[in-house]
């Protein structure tokens, strides 16, 4: 009698032996550990928007926010606001643009050092910041002589509030510019200068558009910066009624003088100007730009 012979696996490739991952069906309980990570993020985000949502919450209930609009103090600050974020975003673009279209496209000695400079007023002390234009612009400072003698005062002018913004907000458009610029395919702009396009159209018809989500993050960012700008300003252009009082500084300035209301009420507006700034950033999917500005 034959007996009957095991299976050969001769010939046959040999299978690897696979272990199945555990999968959780999806009704399944999450983990102690998970739920202890959930609760933590739960109160980290608890933390950080309760105070912002009970600042503009009582600012709307209580009527003050409805009433602020409507005074000369807010008005007046908020257009000087306005006027001065306008003109320094102007100038960050005018001056910040060049840097960071050198920055992305050439590779120089003390590249590391010119980009750390760039990046310095974003991590610098507001008040640090003021005091340092000051001895620059003041009129003891670095050039004061020589604006003495052209007879121009800076500090604790418009003028002043406007470069106190430019100097802590140009460089969140620079390095936002930057990121855009590098992203741009050479070898489309090297096709564009067999085509016969000159540099000028080169930028204008090929590099800026490619670039422009990142530009525009940046203007956006920028922007918010300046609004929300107040130490600076306050060392360097001081805090003058439709001179220099800008929105934050009304915040300051009402809360010094005990009109805890009329505070609230100017920093609720700071509050929904800035959060309709997040959410465009969100909305038209910038925050993925703003992510990598600082890669590289």
């Amino acid at each position: 009698m034959i007996e009957d012979a095991a299976p050969s696996t001769t010939g046959a490739a040999a299978q690897p032996e696979t272990r199945a991952r555990p999968v959780r069906a999806g009704g399944a309980r999450p983990s102690l550990g998970e739920r202890s990570v959930a609760a933590v993020g739960a109160l980290t985000a608890l933390f950080l928007g309760l105070p912002v949502v009970a600042l503009v919450a009582r600012a709307i209930l209580d009527g003050s926010l409805a009433t602020s609009v409507t005074s000369r103090v807010v008005l007046d600050a908020l257009a000087l606001s306005l006027v001065t974020t306008a003109v320094s975003l102007v100038l960050s673009v005018v001056f910040g643009l060049p840097l960071a279209f050198v920055l992305a496209r050439r590779s120089f000695r003390g590249k590391g050092w010119v980009e750390a400079i760039v990046d310095l007023p974003i991590v610098l002390p507001p008040s640090v910041a003021g005091l340092a234009l000051l001895i620059v612009f003041g009129r003891r400072g670095l050039f004061g002589d020589a604006f003495e003698v052209l007879g121009i005062a800076i500090p604790f002018t418009t003028i002043a509030v406007i470069l106190a913004q430019t100097f802590v907000s140009a460089p969140f458009f620079i390095r936002s510019a930057r990121t855009g610029i590098a992203s741009v395919d050479r070898d489309l702009e090297d096709a564009a200068r067999v085509d016969g396009a000159s540099e000028r159209q080169l930028l204008r018809l090929i590099t800026v558009p490619l670039a422009s989500t990142a530009l525009a993050a940046g203007l956006v960012m920028t922007w918010a910066r300046s609004l929300g700008e107040f130490g600076a300003t306050i060392m360097f252009a001081g805090n003058v009624e439709g001179r220099t009082r800008t929105l934050p500084l009304v915040v300051y300035g009402e809360f010094q003088a005990g009109h805890l209301d009329s505070s609230v009420a100017a920093a609720a507006i700071l509050v929904l100007a800035a959060f309709a700034v997040l959410l465009a950033v969100r909305v038209l999917h910038w925050g993925r730009v703003l992510d990598a500005r600082g890669i590289g």
